[in-house]
Parts: C-alpha cells; sequence; structure tokens
C-alpha cells in the first residue's frame, strides 16, 4: 500500500508543478494524466488479482486517479447523489468528452454501484490500463462485429437484473466537446429494453479549461449531475426511438444548462 502511495505522490507532484504554469504544454499535462493513471493502475494491479472482474479492485486506482487530476488542477463535483438506488441495477449513459473522462468515472465508481464500463476491445491492449480494467470488469467489445457486440451485451444485461449490476456507457460513441450532444446509438437502449431496467443518465459539464485545438490545459472545475432514472419497464423495442429521443433532449437539456452554471463561474 505504501508503494501505491509513493507512485500516487510522485505523479501529483510533477502535475502539480505543471498545474502552476498555464505555459505547460497541453501535450505534456495530458501525458502526466495518462502515464500517471497507468503507473497508478499497475502498482494497484497486483492486489486486483485476489478478486478479478470484481467492480471493487477500481477503488483505489479512482481514489489515485482523483488525486492525480486535483494535482493537475482539475476538480469535479458530483450532484444528484439523491437519484441513486443501489437496489437495483441500470444502464448508465454518460457525454463523452476526452481521456479525462476517466477522472469523472473515478468520481463516479465509488457511489454509483455495483459498476461495469463498456469500451471498444482496443483499451485492453493499452499498457497496464488495459489489465486494470479487464481486473475491474470491464466488458470489451468488438465493434466491427455486430453479432459479438449483441452476444456480449446480452449477457450483461442477465447480470444486470440477476446481480443489480450498473452498466456503464458512453452513448455518443465518440469524444465530443462541442455545445450540444451527438447523436445516441442504440445499442444501451437494446439492453435497457432487453433487461426492462431503468436508465441512469449522467451529464458532466464541458471541460472549458481544455482545448485540444488550441493546446491549452489549463486548471479548471467540471459538475457531474447524476439525473433521475427514466423508466423502460412495460416498453417495447418498437419504443426505442422514444426513450432515445426522451433520453438525449433530458441530458442535452442539463450538459447546457450545466455549461450554463460552470461559464457564471
Amino acid at each position: 500500500m505504501s508503494c501505491v502511495s509513493e507512485v500516487i505522490g510522485l505523479a501529483c507532484i510533477l502535475a502539480l508543478i505543471l498545474s502552476f504554469s498555464s505555459k505547460a504544454p497541453y501535450q505534456l499535462k495530458m501525458a502526466v494524466f495518462m502515464i500517471g493513471s497507468g503507473a497508478i493502475v499497475l502498482i494497484c494491479i497486483p492486489l486486483m488479482l485476489f478478486r478479478p472482474r470484481d467492480y471493487r479492485n477500481a477503488f483505489i486506482p479512482a481514489w489515485g486517479c482523483r488525486q492525480l487530476c486535483k494535482a493537475l488542477g482539475v476538480t469535479m463535483m458530483v450532484q444528484g447523489l439523491e437519484n441513486i438506488r443501489v437496489e437495483h441495477g441500470a444502464v448508465v449513459l454518460i457525454n463523452h468528452q476526452s481521456f479525462l473522462d476517466l477522472c469523472g468515472l473515478a468520481y463516479l465508481w465509488p457511489i454509483i454501484g455495483r459498476a461495469t464500463v463498456v469500451a471498444k476491445k482496443e483499451i485492453l491492449f493499452f499498457p497496464f490500463f488495459g489489465l486494470g480494467a479487464w481486473l475491474w470488469g470491464t466488458l470489451f467489445i468488438n465493434r466491427s462485429s455486430k453479432k459479438d457486440s449483441i452476444n456480449a451485451l446480452q449477457k450483461e444485461s442477465k447480470a444486470i437484473q440477476e446481480h443489480n449490476c450498473k452498466l456503464l456507457f458512453f452513448p455518443e460513441g465518440t469524444r465530443n466537446m462541442k455545445d450540444t450532444l451527438l447523436p445516441f446509438k442504440k445499442g444501451p437502449f437494446h439492453i435497457a429494453l432487453q433487461s426492462q431496467c431503468p436508465i441512469q443518465p449522467v451529464v458532466i459539464s464541458k471541460y472549458y479549461f481544455l482545448n485540444g485545438e488550441n493546446k491549452t490545459f489549463r486548471p479548471g472545475h467540471a459538475i457531474i449531475k447524476i439525473l433521475p432514472e427514466i423508466h423502460t419497464a412495460g416498453f417495447a423495442p418498437g419504443d426505442m426511438d422514444e426513450i432515445i429521443k426522451i433520453t438525449r433532449n433530458t441530458m442535452d437539456y442539463e450538459y447546457k444548462k450545466l455549461n450554463q452554471e460552470i461559464r457564471r463561474h
């Protein structure tokens, strides 16, 4: 455990030094975040081996990731805790902006319930991080094979029903830092309707402090808002387009609202 603390401490010291300089290269700060996150996961892997594929394996790396973000000058606040229902499973939908969403997941993981992230299989091959993600139960899907993806997700729909799992998706399917959300993919909604479980929308405000085009990475703050569940019980596959529309409109409205709140501060 002391070794874990030392690695996190070293990464945070370097991140803290960079956070004092607004001129520090964007690529360097992102590299510190990515390499630091990977190093934290690497040190935690021996601890995870005692209970592979268990969502609780992510608790220590999540704590380390939060400290690393704070050292880089990035803070996040979670709102809407009263909307979490740990007694049943759900499909959790989160808007996707950048690799820094890992920090958002680090805040959500300890509070959202028995969580499992759905990610593209390429992440499995990220050094250290891929193995760690597998050990804390990430479901890797092959996007190029619709049949394989559907089979994997059907297994997880059973986990939602039998083990009260929370299946986390980025429904936009790609990174998006625009002022409005992209159209949603249908995969998560197939699972929600098949398992008749609720949809839990989660919105993270825009990272105004992060700009890949201008290569700026300044200290900043983001709000993570957990919205009330959208129930799917009683709905059929034919209702999918309507459920998608309701969910996206709800999240897009809250996204714009949060962005206005962030700008005021």
